[in-house]
């Protein structure tokens, strides 16, 4: 299959997929619609809030598959249980009389609020759902009283209508057949492993090219090719949640994706690391041996994807047939083509990468601890946080006020202030501004559009419900852009619906301009508490977590060194554990790089999104290369117990050359670390000044007192000495290491493969250190335009400044 047939194939099933997923929601209103104005009359009585069936729909439906309903259903019944008990306790409490009054009903849904959003392991769908049950049980109290005998009254009608819209949401799953997570993601799988092999196969012609245009023009398909790949692994991601619906017994699916995708991600390192075509790097021979191997990575993946059930089994990795598979990982010279080698194999023999082949064979011997630690987790989970106290507590303030301020400004059409907002929260940060524009322009948008249909159709009150069905399917894919997102979709398809929807409910465009104002009020009251709660800007969140990036990555290379056999499963257990803290991290700044691309500046100046970008594209690379990092020390003391391949001496030498990676690289890192926990220069230069004439800094000395201890990259040519260094080093093991047997040259190339993997790796790591210190150097210029950019310097200021 052709490049182009292969990104169009994926963008054709992923735009069918999402077509698919706006019809089954818009047939879900429908059944909805359906119900509530034609249903029985017995039936119709006990929905009073048709609104809320389609703000439970348009929650459940959209991109969801059946494992995911069956999930939100049960959220929804959680929620509902919480919200009637809450409602009729208080209204007992209190009673009904006491509630009519707007500050006592607000406090009221302040209250129940709280309690429903402070219990950590209720889902987010759960809090949602029961925020809206709630403003709904006391705005309705408020606006038409009730007596003590009508206290389960409009408990038992929120609870009924927000049944019809979980149930329409199950019943369009099994329209026109079931829509199972567990074949979303194995046609999701199906298409990764196409992608996967052009992929594979392009680099392998990538790196066999005799000509650098070749190789340039194969190395961009190979990129375009990972990008969409990045998409369905996302796609599976989002489905595994409710494939455990549908298979609980799926187990550690997205690790043994992760096992495929990461070798390919070091193959485009690899390729990215040569500054031209490594012509002459490989001979004839190997280049037969790699082009051959164009066609087994697609009969593996197709076979894997055809057999789709047997790829999430538990079992332990088989161990690596080390003599049938060092046909071409030769002693080379070039390290990029080495690890490329390397990466090739990984990615032919299935090698667990992820995750340590020692802690999955634990992890099938111990399943009894693990659901004890599982039970131990779901306890402590029921235990309130610092961060749910104070999503809580916004959460509760955001909502009162809502109501309160909604009431006051008209009590008819109070509800849709709560319930706005009701829908919008979550347990993170978000982009406030953006969100809160989003669901504005939504919310404005449907509702025009529900006027103008009405205004048109006037005369044929039974059609009315037709205009909405585009509407819906609109609004659908409006979700998936950027412009809009999921808040704004859903504020769309929710305003077109309460006035198409519906009957009774006065004069279309009266309803509308009303339900605008009270939006309108409830996102005040929603950015008002934000900035008060969360005062803290993204853009000065994203240089934070840049600081505790600088940090694991330092933390991380502190780990590396060749240890004895005994000591290596500890240090590399380490090792792994500092990746995964990197690896979130990295997760963590480029969520607030998204938000604060997004946030307005005001007086702030700009956000460097271009420089963060860079800096983020270098720390994922990072994470890559330092999980290849712990692999190859796990197989070289693995293979070291197999009759002393390498001597003692020959690992201390590779420990120096480590040593003098960690010196070079470390005080570069720590240098940048306290650069960007500065949050302002002009301030640190002026202390600085002020230190200087009081006479504690001697300037006649001509340098820092603390300038021999600091130390920062000089360019390419540090990686290019690291690399040298190891190169000598593989050709003395290569020397060094004799072999009498079969079994023995295939264990000493592999030996030799993995000492060429720790040191491309480690030349790697100088080389993205080097391109995150020459960002940090541009990010400082551009903050601080007027003063010293140079690193080093003020390095040295920030020593002389410690007490």
């Amino acid at each position: 299959m052709s490049k182009a047939t292969t990104i169009g194939v994926t963008r054709a099933e992923l735009w069918r997929t999402r077509l698919g997923s706006a019809l089954r929601t818009t047939l879900a209103c429908t059944i909805v619609g359906c119900t509530a104005l034609h249903g029985p009359a017995k039936l119709r009585q006990y929905l009073q809030f048709t609104s809320f069936s389609y703000v439970t729909t348009i929650l459940i439906a959209p991109d969801a598959n059946l494992g995911d309903t069956i999930r939100s259903c049960w959220h929804v019944f959680c929620a509902t249980l919480q919200a009637m008990i809450l409602s009729i306790v208080g209204l007992r409490v209190l009673g009904p009389e006491h509630c009519t009054s707007i500050p006592m009903a607000a406090a009221a849904v302040a209250v129940s609020t709280f309690m429903v959003a402070l219990p950590e392991a209720t889902a987010l769908l759960t809090k949602r759902i029961a925020f809206g049950q709630i403003v709904i049980v006391y705005v309705s109290i408020v606006l038409h009283g009730a007596e003590d005998g009508d206290v389960l009254k409009y408990p038992i009608h929120v609870a009924c209508s927000t049944a019809l819209g979980a149930f329409a949401s199950v019943l369009v799953m099994l329209f026109p057949y079931p829509r199972l997570a567990h074949f979303q993601v194995k046609k999701a799988f199906g298409l990764y492993a196409e992608n996967a092999s052009e992929r594979f196969n392009h680099s392998l012609e990538a790196i066999s090219s005799s000509d650098n245009s070749t190789g340039h023009d194969l190395c961009t398909r190979s990129k375009s090719l990972a990008k969409v790949g990045a998409k369905l692994l996302q796609w599976i991601k989002s489905n595994l949640d409710g494939m455990r619906w549908e298979r609980p017994q799926m187990r550690d699916f997205n690790d043994k994706l992760q096992d495929k995708e990461i070798p390919l991600r070091g193959m485009d390192i690899a390729l990215s690391s040569c500054t031209s075509a490594p012509v002459g790097s490989i001979d004839e021979e190997l280049k037969g041996v790699l082009l051959d191997y164009r066609g087994r990575l697609s009969l593996k993946l197709n076979k894997q994807a055809s057999c789709f059930a047997s790829i999430d089994a538990t079992t332990a990795p088989e161990s690596r047939n080390i003599e049938n598979s060092n046909s071409f990982l030769l002693p080379l010279k070039h390290l990029p083509t080495s690890f490329f080698l390397y990466c090739v194999q990984l990615l032919l023999e299935d090698t667990p990468i992820a995750t340590n082949a020692n802690n999955m064979e634990e992890k099938t011997q111990k399943t009894d601890a693990r659901v004890l630690k599982r039970i131990k987790e779901v306890f402590m989970n029921m235990l309130p946080s610092r961060q749910n106290l104070t999503f809580a507590l916004k959460c509760s303030v955001t909502m009162g006020l809502a109501v309160f301020f909604g009431l006051i400004y008209d009590k008819r059409h109070a509800i849709w202030s709560g319930l706005t907002i009701a829908i919008c929260f979550v347990t993170g940060r978000q982009p406030t501004f953006s969100v809160s524009n989003a669901r504005g322009q939504g919310t404005a948008m449907g509702m025009i559009y529900g006027v103008i249909c009405r205004f048109v159709l006037h005369r044929f009150g039974g059609l009315s419900f037709l205009p909405l069905l585009p509407w819906v399917v609109f609004s659908c894919f409006l979700m998936h852009s950027k412009m809009y997102g999921r808040s704004g979709g859903i504020s769309a398809v929710l305003g077109a619906l309460l006035i198409l929807g519906r009957n009774h409910y006065g004069p279309p465009a009266q309803f509308a301009i009303a339900r605008i104002v009270e939006a309108t009020i409830a996102l005040t009251c929603f950015v008002g508490v934000e900035i008060i709660i969360n005062p803290s800007r993204a853009a000065s969140l994203a240089k934070s977590e840049l600081s505790h990036s600088f940090r694991a990555l330092q933390d991380c290379i502190d780990t590396l060194a060749i240890a004895s056999s005994d000591k290596q499963k500890t240090c590399s257990q380490e090792l792994r554990k500092r990746q995964k803290n990197l690896k979130s991290i990295a997760c963590r700044l480029q969520e607030f790089i998204e938000e604060a691309e997004m946030e307005p500046n005001f007086w702030f100046l700009p956000f460097q999104g271009a420089c963060y970008r860079k800096i983020l594209d270098s720390l994922s690379t990072t994470t890559i290369l330092v999980l290849f990092v712990a692999h190859s020390i796990e197989d070289i003391s693995r293979l070291s117990l197999r009759g002393g391949v390498t001597s003692v001496e020959l690992q201390e030498r590779v420990n120096e050359v480590i040593e003098l990676f960690k010196a070079k690289v470390g005080s570069t890192l720590k240098c940048l670390e306290e650069i960007t926990r500065i949050k302002s220069l002009r301030k640190l230069e002026r202390k600085w000044e002020e230190r200087n004439h009081s006479g504690d800094i001697d300037i006649e000395l001509g340098e820092h007192p603390n300038s021999d201890t600091i130390r920062v990259l000089r360019g390419h040519e540090e990686a290019e000495s690291i690399a040298c260094a190891f190169q000598q080093l593989l050709e003395d093991i290569a020397d060094a290491v004799h072999s009498n047997s079969s079994s023995e040259e295939a264990v000493r190339g592999q030996i030799i493969a993995d000492y060429s993997c720790l040191g491309f790796c480690i030349t790697g790591l100088t080389r993205e250190t080097i391109k995150i210190e020459n960002e940090v150097k541009e990010l400082v210029m551009w903050e601080n335009p007027s003063s010293d950019s140079n690193l080093s310097e003020i390095y040295c200021k920030i020593n002389d400044l410690r007490p």
